[in-house]
């Protein structure tokens, strides 16, 4: 558990020398240049596709105004991600999901899907470096069939549907290339999310192609009120029960399967690709009614397919697969098309108010823990809590106990458990509320994307889920997500916390003297107006007066086994004082 390596850490940290350094900063922001990250990438087993971008290597680590995070991000140190350097790395960010045709946001000038250099600006002025980016399955491959063509929904031995067509599926990557590049030109990653509510259009909501849909006949119109009530559709429980079942001829999770491994391919050498969701909270009512633990076999065999069964939580017994789930899964499927970025996978979707986690370890090397957390007491159109203490309470325990599900996923290929991600929370205009869940995060490290950036008419969202106004401008919401919070740690983390009424920020963390890239922390102008004052214990600031990403390296020098930073509101502007020589 996080919690007690910090509690293990800190008891042997008591009664070090320390070299301590006074500095006082400017509180302007400056431009961050993009950095090269090593070479990677393997033939794909799809099929030669254009690259979306290759790589120089790098070498030495950098100092001074260059250090932000670099390079393909791993996950094989338990919780905490790691850079190219070595550095434990912390993503805070945003969803960027557009569900209605053409299914993707890219510079489209005039169109409701346009997304400019404008919103990447936004993003990276509130510290993000990280964005949750939409792709569907009904952009990647929209097909020509029907739902419910017997051509893809009659029982049988599953074969190709015949509906893919890789020339609109390369223009619709070109696009979402676009606006990786974009954001890339501004130090922010991407996280591919194949994202789905409701299954498909086909129920008023997204994801599945229409030839994908198969329902028994059943009627597929939504249901009255709020759209989450047509999860009660008998016709959209037969479409998830053929998917996950893999039953009819059409071969739906081999056809999914095959479209995600043909989007790995083509990012596989992307320096800005940081990992692939592989589906937004998986639902199932049938399943769920038949056993919420069935309904998790049912994902987890998704995932990894009948060749690579995983464990079941509770019994620590290999899964039981239906018969016609693909040999090779989703993760599987992707790994052979792209050995080096992560791979994000979700619980179900009832985990996402605090419910039991069923999935069990799966052994593949570069796993992501990606979780919801929503709170339950909140209105059913705007999003916004009924009562913002009590549903933040209930967010930060359902974090919480997610934090611990990890700890309990270790595999061979990941003996301290996978990465911990919290790609969705929020969807409302209640600013203290959001305030006090990434200040109550700020200390277990979490990364995290908000829901959403803006609200793109969302068919399956809550009115109030949008960061900017119609016209552009950042709301308040905006700014409670925008923290000091350290980006990039030449170390173990071990404690952090920001005060948002003071702006008073701290961290501490392990050094290791193996890391010589600097430690990186984002501090936001606005937090500052005079100027913000750092004082360091154990590390000296490298980074220019007027950075808005302070730069610390550790002192080599020092015998020290802990630095801590603190970061404050200066009373007047004042000029940097030259750090201790090492």
């Amino acid at each position: 558990m996080l919690r007690a390596t910090k509690a293990k850490i800190s008891k042997s940290l008591s009664g070090v020398a320390v070299t301590r350094f006074l500095v006082c900063l400017g509180a302007a922001m400056v431009a961050v240049a993009a950095l090269s990250p090593p070479a990677m990438g393997v033939s794909p087993p799809v099929g030669p596709l254009p690259e979306a971008g290759a790589v120089a290597p790098a070498t030495a680590a950098p100092l001074g105004g260059s250090g932000l995070v670099a390079g393909p991000i791993r996950a094989s140190d338990g919780f905490f991600l790691r850079d190219q350097y070595g550095r434990a790395v912390i993503l805070h960010g945003v969803n960027a999901v557009y569900k209605r045709a053409p299914y993707v946001l890219y510079n489209d000038p005039g169109q409701p899907n346009d997304f400019t250099s404008a919103d990447a600006s936004q993003m990276a002025s509130l510290g993000f470096n990280v964005v949750r980016l939409g792709i569907l399955w009904e952009g990647l491959e929209p097909g020509t069939d029907p739902a419910d063509d017997p051509a893809v929904c009659t029982p049988g031995k599953p074969g190709d549907p015949g509906q893919l067509d890789m020339q609109v599926l390369m223009s619709y990557l070109a696009k979402v290339k676009q606006t990786v590049d974009l954001l890339g030109s501004y130090h922010i990653y991407t996280l591919l999310d194949m994202h789905q509510d409701l299954y498909s259009s086909v129920f008023g909501g997204e994801g599945a192609p229409p030839w994908a849909v198969c329902t028994d006949g059943l009627p597929t119109a939504m249901r009255p009120g709020r759209w989450s009530h047509t999860y009660a559709s008998p016709a959209l429980d037969a479409a998830f029960e053929h998917f996950w079942n893999n039953d009819v001829i059409g071969d739906l999770q081999g056809e999914y399967d095959r479209t995600w491994g043909i989007v790995a391919s083509f990012f596989r050498n992307d320096p800005w690709i940081l990992g692939y969701d592989l589906m937004n909270e998986p639902f199932s009512r049938s399943f769920l009614m038949a056993g919420h633990q069935e309904l998790d076999t049912q994902i987890e065999c998704f995932y990894t397919g009948r060749s690579y069964p995983g464990v079941e939580e509770i019994t620590g017994m290999a899964v039981t697969c239906p018969p016609d789930d693909p040999a090779e899964g989703l993760i599987p499927t992707i790994e052979a098309n792209d050995p080096t970025h992560l791979i994000f996978f979700e619980p179900d979707i009832f985990t996402r108010e605090g419910g039991t986690n069923f999935i069990g370890t799966m052994n593949f090397p570069r796993l992501v823990f990606n979780f919801h957390s929503y709170c339950p007491f909140r209105n059913p159109v705007t999003g916004d809590p009924v009562d913002a203490e009590a549903c933040a309470d209930h967010v930060l325990s359902t974090v919480a106990k997610r934090l611990t599900d990890r700890g309990d996923l270790g595999s061979p290929s990941q003996p301290e458990g996978p990465g911990a991600f919290m790609s969705e929370f929020g969807a409302t205009g209640n600013a203290q509320f959001l305030q006090d869940v990434t200040t109550g995060t700020l200390g277990d490290f979490l990364s995290w994307t908000y829901w959403q950036w803006k609200f793109y008419d969302d068919p399956t969202g809550s009115s109030d889920e949008a960061l900017v106004d119609p016209g552009g401008q950042l709301k308040s919401t905006a700014r409670a997500l925008e923290q000091t919070y350290a980006q990039a740690i030449a170390g173990t983390p071990i404690s952090s916390s920001f005060d948002a009424a003071t702006a008073a920020y701290t961290l501490t963390f392990a050094p290791d003297s193996r890391i010589t890239a600097p430690t990186v922390i984002f501090v936001p102008s606005d937090a500052y107006p005079s100027g913000y004052c750092a004082r360091s214990v154990g590390a000296a600031v490298i980074s220019a007066p007027d950075a808005s990403h302070l730069e610390l390296v550790n002192l080599g020098n020092a015998p020290t086994a802990k630095v801590s930073v603190t970061v404050t509101r200066c009373s007047a502007p004042a000029v940097a004082s030259p750090p201790n020589p090492a």
